[in-house]
């Protein structure tokens, strides 16, 4: 989400800034703006909406200056306004700041400027860090942005500029992309690649903690300290077609490895220093939240399954009874819902007719509504009373894949937040578990740095016609979620059952032919998965076995295995999902499918 681009040399700065930020529009953004040093003044312009009318304000009164910074903004704190918007300037209107990340003691910071006079005018983070370098400006940008960062928790990329140094621009990273386009005589800063290929491919990234100083002749990185370092350098060989997905093949296999990032950013700031969970985007008061008594979730297709893992963890930790139910049956099945239930509306596109729908019928009865949305001021966030956004950055790729696992993320924290307000849970515990959610980023990035033992599986079974997915406790909703994933990218048809139903009716389809997939991480029905393993092998199938790193002796009841790091059994969910993610995309690739248009499908829709 969100766009960075920074120019400084012979050129119009206007023209490289709005045309790297075309490049960059796939990341998704509601507001827009340049800020341009001109003349001995800072001239910022700055537009809600599309970059159509940022740049149609530009051309209409021309802003000429060759040193610059600008950004497209998905909104975060604060809604989508000309005054949201980026850049933000300081008190003297001669700092200017683009910010990508979240900062997550804004609140603290912007108390303490206000007391030492300070005026901002914006509900965004991003603002306090202006305000934070004119504090610290002793005619030199760079100490005072490196003076800034040290009091900044959270994520971010910025870029600086000053009217007294109006030849450079001062940029930072930490946990949030940023690097610099190499050029002759010119130089570019950016958040992604795209924007600076029109004029180099030779690119230097910044990593965590280091400050770069970017002039037209060159560039000078530091430590946070100010100690010169030495910066990853790279030459790009893609073209501008290729870069929009960051080297990846297809835009499902960028998101797919994007999914630590999107865990990271969902759960950004969601836990005090005192370990209590931060939700206030609940609208709800404590008192509010400890009456709840009954949850109802509404969600259709991916979105659905990741509702059936929240009710495994409300239930589990609030001990609040769960029903979940597909949005377009909710209106019509005369729902029971008063005001002390709380109905959770998860839909990724924030436009999903059938769950908006349902959003109305349940305000109508009288229930609190919350969203769970990647899409910042699309209508569910208007029509329900809060919303926890999934900050997984935009979505291309019609099969959901980051936003499942952001929406999990979020769910987790909705459970936690639930049972601490119940006093279901005490802090410590809260704590401890929100410690480990925390480091399941860490465990994805460890699944997706070796993807051989799938691709090896993939390859055995792209001409099967049909196939099982069988899970127990939390890993039914990940096989349900891994047939649905097989089936629209390969066309194979792929059904999940929990594993005990199997002898219910389904053996009925087993044969060799019919390959069975099965989520046997550990946990409390471990043994009960095994031996549903073997009724389906003791009828000829071949199975694929998603299990827990050292768990040596499931390979003797699986043809293949494809082993995730060891979690606690109720946080599995994300870790189970990537191997059968990767799975259904190389298997779908093998089968020569167009992995990001599945035929018949649309990323949002939006009629019942």
């Amino acid at each position: 989400m969100c766009g960075i681009v920074g120019y400084v040399g012979p050129r119009q700065a206007s023209d490289v800034l709005l045309g790297g930020l075309a490049r960059l529009e796939y990341r998704g953004y509601d507001s827009a703006g340049v800020a341009v040093v001109s003349n001995g003044e800072l001239d910022v312009t700055r537009r809600v909406g599309k970059l159509a009318a940022l740049s149609a304000a530009v051309a209409e009164t021309p802003v000429l200056g060759s040193t610059g910074i600008g950004h497209t903004r998905w909104a975060t704190h604060g809604r989508p306004t000309e005054a949201n918007a980026h850049p933000h300037v300081d008190c003297t209107g001669r700092i200017a700041v683009v910010h990508n990340g979240i900062i997550e003691n804004y609140m603290q910071l912007r108390e303490e400027l206000a007391q030492n006079g300070h005026v901002l005018r914006s509900e965004t983070d991003t603002e306090t860090v202006a305000h934070l370098v004119e504090s610290y400006y002793q005619g030199d940008l760079a100490t005072a942005v490196r003076k800034t960062i040290k009091r900044l928790d959270g994520a971010y990329a910025l870029s600086v500029v000053h009217l007294d140094e109006p030849n450079l621009i001062v940029a930072a990273r930490k946990e949030s992309p940023l690097i610099i386009g190499i050029g002759d005589g010119e130089n570019i800063v950016a958040s992604d690649i795209p924007a600076v290929l029109e004029y180099t491919r030779e690119v230097l990234a910044l990593s965590d903690g280091q400050v770069a100083t970017v002039t037209a002749s060159g560039v000078s990185v530091t430590d946070m300290e100010g100690n010169p370092v030495t910066p990853e350098m790279l030459h790009i060989d893609w073209d501008l077609a290729a870069a929009e997905k960051g080297g990846f093949e297809d835009f499902m296999l960028k998101e797919i490895h994007e999914q630590p990032k999107a865990i990271r950013e969902t759960l950004l700031g969601r836990m005090d220093a005192k370990g209590q969970i931060q939700l206030s985007e609940l609208q709800m008061t404590p008192e509010q939240v400890a009456s709840i008594d009954r949850v109802f979730i509404l969600a259709c297709g991916t979105s659905f399954h990741a509702g059936l893992v929240a009710k495994t963890l409300i239930e589990t930790w609030a001990r609040i009874p769960v029903e979940v139910q597909t949005s377009s049956e909710f209106r019509y099945s005369d729902p029971i819902v008063d005001d002390e239930t709380l109905v959770v509306a998860i839909t990724q596109s924030g436009e999903t007719a059938d769950t908006l729908a349902g959003v109305r019928e349940a305000r109508l009865r009288g229930a609190k509504v919350i969203a769970i949305t990647n899409v910042v001021g699309s209508r569910v966030t208007r029509e329900s009373d809060g919303v926890i956004y999934t900050h997984a950055g935009p979505e291309i790729g019609v099969a959901a894949t980051k936003t499942f696992t952001a929406q999990i993320a979020a769910l987790n924290v909705l459970a936690l937040k639930l049972a601490q307000a119940k006093g279901v849970m005490g802090t410590e515990r809260v704590t401890a578990l929100f410690e480990e959610l925390s480091r399941i980023p860490e465990t994805v990035e460890a699944i997706l740095a070796d993807l051989s033992a799938i691709d090896e599986c993939a390859a055995e079974y792209t001409d099967v016609c049909s196939s099982l997915f069988l899970g127990r406790g939390i890993g039914v909703p990940i096989a349900m979620e891994g047939a649905l994933k097989l089936k629209e990218i390969s066309y194979i048809h792929a059904e999940a059952y929990p594993a005990g139903e199997m002898k219910h009716g389904p053996i009925a389809l087993i044969t060799p032919q019919v390959p069975v997939v099965v989520v046997a991480t550990q946990g409390h029905t471990y043994e009960k998965v095994v031996s549903n393993i073997q009724e389906v092998r003791a009828r000829g199938a071949e199975v694929i076995v998603v299990a827990t790193h050292g768990d040596d002796e499931i390979g003797r009841h699986a043809e293949h295995v494809l082993y995730v790091p060891a979690t606690a059994e109720l946080l599995s969910a994300i870790p189970a999902t990537i191997p059968l993610q990767v799975l259904s995309y190389r298997i779908a690739k093998l089968r020569g499918c167009n992995v990001d248009q599945p035929r018949n499908l649309a990323k949002s829709v939006t009629v019942e």
